[in-house]
């Protein structure tokens, strides 16, 4: 996993933030043991997965970084056939039906996605009383395949960790393998000026 893939994982980071040896991301899943519970013993690796991903993604800092356009990526459980469903909301640039003519825009002094750093931010409250802003999105749903997930632990253990990191490693790199060339498409989009 490269520095501008959609998700990567930081090794030295990780190491550095441990406290008691040599991964964050483990002490992290070891704490919260119990939101593995309803995926012990489960025929299919999923529940498993979706957990250590959002393990992954929420602590501050988080294991698996994004790419700046990532402004969230959660993973679940299909209901209708127990498959991963990964739901990730990527930041675009304004449609072509907008960019064609600024009619629409009428001198009301609309912005985009604010930046600071290179990163997209939301809009503060002080922004947002001096002018509209309009932030376009695109919603990706779409299956993840299951072929390189680990099989869910019957119960907690002592490389319960070593599972974890391995299914956030797989979903990092069947979402990568999805999200890479539609993000460089959207870096590579040439903004109408």
């Amino acid at each position: 996993m490269g520095e501008h893939d959609a998700f990567r994982i930081d090794h030295g980071h990780d190491r550095e933030l441990a406290t008691e040896g040599l991964s964050h991301y483990a002490e992290h899943v070891r704490r919260n043991v119990a939101a593995f519970e309803s995926s012990w013993g489960d025929i299919a690796p999923v529940t498993f997965a979706c957990t250590a991903w959002r393990l992954a993604i929420t602590p501050s800092p988080p294991y698996i970084r994004r790419h700046r356009r990532i402004l969230s990526a959660a993973c679940d459980r299909n209901p209708w056939d127990g498959t991963l469903t990964a739901h990730i909301l990527l930041v675009s640039p304004l449609p072509a039906e907008l960019t064609s003519s600024r009619e629409w825009w009428r001198d009301r002094g609309w912005r985009g996605w604010p930046q600071s750093f290179g990163q997209y931010l939301e809009p503060t409250d002080q922004d947002l009383s001096r002018a509209p802003f309009l932030r376009p999105t695109l919603l990706i749903d779409a299956p993840v395949p299951l072929d390189a997930l680990p099989p869910a632990p019957d119960g907690p253990s002592g490389s319960l960790s070593d599972t974890a990191y391995l299914a956030v490693t797989a979903v990092a790199r069947e979402l990568n393998a999805m999200l890479n060339p539609i993000i460089q498409k959207l870096e590579t989009a040439q903004t109408p000026g």
